[in-house]
This record gives C-alpha cells, sequence and structure tokens, in this order.
C-alpha cells in the first residue's frame, strides 16, 4: 500500500473546540438510523449495490464529519476497492457473509494495516503497525468494508477527543468508544467496532441512541489487545440484526480470547424473546440522575411489566438484595484493576516526555502507583465476589435492567484555562462497571429521550448469555413503548 492511500484527519488526537451546528432533537419513537440488513434485496436483485451505498455512507460523512470529529482516518480508496469486489459477489450470487459490502468503522485502538493507530494519544501519534486486529482481520474475510478509524478517548481512558454529540454538538458523545458511537448515530456507517474496559460500549451507546453490544468477556477476539483482564471488542449498530451479525461474523472467524470459546449463539440474529423476570437495577448513579430521567426509567419499567414481564426490585428477594450490595463498589473495583494492570504502560508512555501523555491520564498513573499488590488483590477479590452473587441472583432472574449511562449527555466544550479539569468529561461508568466486572454480556437499547436527548436503556445476562440478551434486546425494541420526556 502506497503513502496517501489512506487519510488522515489533522490534528484529531488533541481536543477541539465543539461545533456551532444547531442540536436536534430525539424522539426514539420516530428516529431511525442508517441500517444494512435491509439492503440487502437490493443487492440481490441489482436495484442496490454495496458501492452505491457506501457512496452515501461518503456523502453523510462530508456533510457531518466537520462538526461531529467522529473519524480520526480513512481509506476511501481501499474501502471503493472493497465495494466494488462486494458488488461483483452479490451479483453473482456469491457474497461471503450478510454483512459483505457493510462499511465500518473500528475503533483507534486497534490495528488496521490500511489506517494509522494512534489510540487517541500523543505518544502514539503516527503510529503505523500496518497490520489487522483479528477482529478486523475477521471482518475483511467476511466482506466487510474497512473505511475509517474512528475516535477514542487517549488510550481509552478519561481524556477526551473532540467528537460531538451528534444530536447536540455541545455535548459529549461519552467515551471511550466515541467516535463508534457517533459515526453510527449519525449515519456515516451502520456499524462500527467498540471496546470496553469500564463503560466504553454501554455508556457512549446510551448518550448516542446506538444498539450496542459488550459481549461477554472473551467472547470476542481482541487480537493485539490483551493486557486487561476485562476488556471485550464489541458492536455500535442502529439494529439488533447488524448488530449481532457483525459480532457473529467476527466471532466465526477469529474466535475468542486466547482460553476462550468465544462469542456462542446462532449466525442469524437471535429471534426475539420475552423475559419472564428482570431485576430492575438503580444502583450507585441513582442520586447523580435528574428528575426527569428518573420518572422516564419509572414509566419504562412500567411498560415492561405492562407487557407481561415480572419486574423486581432488590429488596424482593434476598439474593437481589446481596447482589445490589456487591455493585454498590463495582466503580472502586474496577479503577483499581483498570489501574494496576495499565500502570506500566504509562509509566512507560510518560517517560516519553511531559506531552506524550494528558495531565489526566498522568492523575490516573499517580493513583495507581500509589497501590499495592495487595490493593490489587483485594480488587480481585472483590471481583469474584461480585460475579459469585450475580450466579446467585440469575437463579431468581432472567437477567438485570437499568441504564445505560447517567442521564442525558452533559454539555462538554472542553477545559477552560486556570480552572479545575473535570474529572469525567466523557461521563461517569457508574451503570457500566457492573457488566464489566461481572464479565457480563449487555445490550445497550435506545428506549428512552429526556430533554430531546438520548437515554439507553441495558440488559445484562450471565456469562455466555450474549444471545438470550440479543433476543430480549429485539423482543423489548419491539413490544415496549420508547419513552419520552
Amino acid at each position: 500500500m502506497g503513502p496517501g492511500r489512506f487519510r488522515l484527519n489533522p490534528d484529531r488526537n488533541m481536543p477541539e473546540p465543539n461545533g456551532q451546528s444547531p442540536a436536534m432533537r430525539y424522539d426514539p419513537k420516530t428516529f431511525r438510523g442508517l441500517t444494512f440488513h435491509d439492503a440487502l434485496p437490493g443487492f440481490r436483485d441489482g436495484s442496490d449495490t454495496p458501492r452505491a451505498y457506501l457512496e452515501r455512507c461518503l456523502e453523510v460523512i462530508e456533510a457531518r464529519e466537520p462538526v461531529l470529529q467522529a473519524l480520526v482516518a480513512t481509506d476511501i480508496e481501499g474501502a471503493r476497492e472493497a465495494a466494488d469486489a462486494s458488488a461483483e459477489r452479490w451479483r453473482a450470487g456469491r457474497p461471503l457473509s450478510p454483512v459483505d459490502g457493510m462499511p465500518v468503522g473500528i475503533k483507534d485502538l486497534l490495528e488496521t494495516r490500511t489506517m494509522p493507530t494512534q489510540m487517541g494519544c500523543e505518544a502514539y501519534r503516527g503510529n503505523f503497525p500496518k497490520c489487522d486486529n483479528a477482529a478486523v482481520a475477521a471482518l475483511r474475510e467476511a466482506g466487510a468494508v474497512v473505511l475509517a478509524k474512528t475516535v477514542t478517548s487517549e488510550l481509552g481512558g478519561a481524556h477526551p477527543g473532540p467528537t460531538t454529540n451528534p444530536f447536540d454538538p455541545a455535548r459529549t458523545p461519552g467515551g471511550s468508544s466515541s467516535g463508534s458511537a457517533a459515526a453510527v448515530a449519525a449515519g456515516m456507517l451502520p456499524a462500527a467496532i467498540g471496546s470496553q474496559v469500564g463503560g466504553s460500549i454501554v455508556r457512549p451507546a446510551g448518550y448516542c441512541g446506538n444498539v450496542a453490544l459488550k459481549p461477554s468477556k472473551g467472547a470476542i477476539n481482541r487480537g493485539e489487545r490483551q493486557a486487561s483482564s476485562q476488556s471485550v471488542n464489541g458492536v455500535h449498530a442502529n439494529s439488533i440484526e447488524d448488530m449481532w451479525r457483525m459480532a457473529a461474523e467476527i466471532a466465526k472467524r477469529a474466535g475468542g480470547d486466547p482460553g476462550h470459546r468465544g462469542l456462542s449463539g446462532p449466525s442469524d440474529p437471535p429471534p426475539a424473546e420475552k423475559p419472564g423476570r428482570l431485576l430492575a437495577i438503580e444502583g450507585a448513579g441513582w442520586s447523580m440522575l435528574n428528575d426527569a430521567t428518573k420518572g422516564a426509567f419509572g414509566r419504562l419499567l412500567e411498560g415492561v411489566a405492562a407487557a407481561g414481564v415480572t419486574v423486581l426490585r432488590p429488596a424482593d428477594d434476598p439474593s437481589l438484595a446481596a447482589l445490589d450490595a456487591e455493585l454498590s463498589r463495582a466503580s472502586a473495583i474496577c479503577y483499581a484493576v483498570i489501574g494496576w494492570e495499565n500502570r506500566w504502560l504509562h509509566r512507560a508512555l510518560a517517560d516519553m516526555g511531559p506531552d506524550a501523555i494528558s495531565f489526566r491520564a498522568r492523575q490516573s498513573l499517580e493513583a495507581a502507583e500509589a497501590m499495592t499488590v495487595a490493593d490489587y488483590h483485594d480488587a480481585l477479590a472483590g471481583r469474584v465476589s461480585a460475579q459469585a452473587a450475580w450466579a446467585r441472583a440469575l437463579e431468581t432472574v432472567d437477567g438485570a435492567l437499568m441504564l445505560s449511562c447517567p442521564g442525558p449527555a452533559h454539555i462538554w466544550a472542553g477545559d477552560r484555562p486556570g480552572e479545575p479539569p473535570l474529572a469525567r468529561p466523557t461521563g461517569d461508568a457508574v451503570f457500566n462497571t457492573p457488566a464489566s466486572i461481572l464479565f457480563a454480556p449487555a445490550v445497550s437499547m435506545p428506549l428512552m429521550a429526556v430533554g430531546g436527548l438520548p437515554v439507553g436503556v441495558q440488559v445484562m445476562g450471565g456469562q455466555g448469555d450474549d444471545a438470550r440478551m440479543a433476543g430480549f434486546a429485539r423482543w423489548m425494541l419491539k413490544t415496549v413503548e420508547p419513552v419520552a420526556v
């Protein structure tokens, strides 16, 4: 591949001022995002082609990217070549998979052989390994069109990139999979890979109105990204069909992480399945919500119950109360594990120079370097204890239902000189760390709007129950009336 084949968006490693385009009101009852599965009949009968589909995506990118700033780099020439090859396969009746021809984005933590991998970090500016992550290689083998690298917060941590919220550019899109979530919500791409260690798939999905899969630990091969004991690769999309097919096609070719069997379930999207009993979790983040978000979630739970699902609260059963108590420490456990496991890499980067990593990353490094081995062991023990409590709770319920994010995305215009930096500019992961420490699958659903902005809701299950959670989510999206307040 010669130089210049990919297009690198300038200065996308560093935060930039948010755009000034007007906000757009979001309503989950009427919003319809870009999907891919429903284009396949046109590919088969010749009324549409993967190349034409790609060109429509490029038109949206040209229109929205100047404000959204969701993409770090694009490989337009390579994408067009791949789309043309896909069109030939569809014309011949020999597509490689149901995602053959799908334009996809790849979070800029994962290596791609056709575009740099800079991880939102100054220390990695210009980094170009020219290798494909296992999931990326699997997508290419399935015929997907790898179009873009999507913005990540620095090293997948707290320091934000330049991406804005697709429904209000003054607000955060969440993190760290900010570019993946925003690009999908804006109609630039039908699907994109994200990743999560604490809350990096589910929270941006909640803020941007995506469907998203945070899979069971080990379900999708992370390739070179094996450093964290609880990280996962997952999928952002605008439909359960596209979400599941993308995940399934990766797992079919790349399997799971070393030592794991990988994603289980059918190749086709699981059918809608009505859950019998769900645990409604308010959690440690309940106190930070505004009244409108609390009321909207209450109305949604009423709708779930009216559809015939038994909705339980922690006080309804001792095992559920025990789980609720364990999960009150989820964020503390999660951040201790992440900090300890990242400390040596971050120290090496920090030693490269004063500007190699951000002040937020340095603050996290200082906290991690204050830990002892015993502190890490305590965090691991807390994680095991929470997983045991979740296993006991699953004897009573089929899964849990909770918010994906702490209300609508907050306004974020960047750090201001002379003022203390905001601790969590991409939002708090308090509703996401439970699934992360439990190694549990979670599917985020765009079922709520508060003040004209998305607020996602997630269903969480037992390890390995990814397909079942996708089925639950599909049933809820078809059956439960969305709430907009």
